[in-house]
């Protein structure tokens, strides 16, 4: 069979002159072949499965008190923003967790539904390698995640899609809660320290107070210019009760102006708390949507596996090139031997 020419053309005459040679047993083949891989791609082979699909977004934030009640945060957060490429890893990987693999497994009890042996040595193994052979998770061109559920059942096909896009909001709302409670409970314990603090500053001054220290400097403004009229009018009795207050204000007028500057900075110190307080509780408390839905799952109507057609050309393709392969080695060694058996 000549397919090249001596300059480097292609010449169709030999291959042509070698399919009619060979057609019959290569019509045969192309028949049976045919008609095996529709035998085997058929239900009786291949379970059929139905495919349903959610598609989400991520959104921008994670923070309810960031997005809603913070006065401090720089750089204000939009609650209807979507996330990009960062959050989109990272909702995949969340999606490929074992929380939510479990989660599936439990509510749909795909032991059973995927007919796994119970009594297996590696039932987990089984299950967890079927569970990711039919459900796939992966980010569009667009930042949005996609999630493929594929299954016999089409209406558990869909159930299963929908719950994972649900179990992504509580799986990601558990571990953050998580932290946030630990963060609640140290900012919980700063506010009560420092709230214990400033009462103990203010019982301080509150007994200052009772020795005559209310306000230092008007205080000694008043009785410094009392002390000099006294003394102008030769009030010797007024003087030294003035003296007398005098000599208190200089025993406690340094610890009142202490006392009090540090009052006024713990003031300040427990306003921003008590905001991160609010804050941090809101956090632990309260969730939001971890979410956009753009599609959710519905029940499929036609089968998407497997597809017949394209199991019936490659298989018989590849038939086809094997069989004419095995042609071409069998009628070049007939050639072969041809010769030598005539001498």
């Amino acid at each position: 069979m000549i397919v090249f020419k001596e300059n480097g053309e292609f010449d169709s005459s030999g291959l042509l002159f070698f399919m009619y040679k060979w057609r019959k047993p290569l019509i045969i083949v192309f028949v049976i072949s045919v008609l095996a891989s529709l035998l085997f791609s058929s239900p009786w082979f291949i379970t059929p499965k139905y495919k349903s699909t959610v598609i989400m977004f991520p959104v921008a934030t994670n923070s309810v008190s960031k997005v809603l009640i913070s006065q401090t945060s720089a750089i204000k957060e939009d609650i209807l923003g979507f996330g990009e490429e960062e959050q989109a890893e990272q909702m995949l990987q969340i999606l490929n967790s074992n929380k939510i693999r479990d989660k599936v497994i439990e509510k749909f009890d795909l032991m059973k539904h995927y007919d796994i042996d119970t009594s297996s040595k590696y039932k987990m193994t089984k299950l967890i390698r079927e569970y990711e052979s039919n459900i796939t998770y992966r980010r569009t061109e667009y930042m949005a995640v996609r999630v493929w559920v594929l299954d016999k059942d089409p209406v558990m096909a869909a159930n299963m899609a929908n719950t994972i896009a649900e179990q992504l909001d509580s799986a990601k709302n558990q571990m953050q809660k998580s932290r946030a409670k630990m963060g609640l409970q140290i900012v919980e314990k700063e506010y009560r320290e420092l709230e214990g603090e400033i009462q103990q500053i203010v019982d301080s001054l509150k007994w200052i107070g009772k020795q005559g220290v209310h306000d230092y400097e008007s205080q000694s403004e008043v009785l410094n210019q009392q002390l000099a009229i006294s003394i102008s009018k030769g009030d010797n009795r007024a003087v030294k009760a003035i003296e007398k207050r005098l000599d208190v204000l200089a025993d406690y007028g340094s610890t009142f102006l202490s006392l009090k500057n540090a009052l006024e900075f713990k003031t300040e110190q427990i306003t921003l708390l008590k905001a991160k307080l609010e804050e941090a509780r809101v956090d632990a408390e309260q969730e939001l949507p971890q979410k956009f839905v753009v599609n959710d799952a519905y029940v499929a109507e036609k089968k998407s596996y497997p597809i017949r057609w394209v199991i019936v050309m490659i298989s018989t393709f590849s038939v086809l090139l094997i069989t004419i392969l095995i042609i071409l080695v069998l009628d070049n060694l007939s050639k072969i031997r041809r010769p030598s058996g005539k001498s």
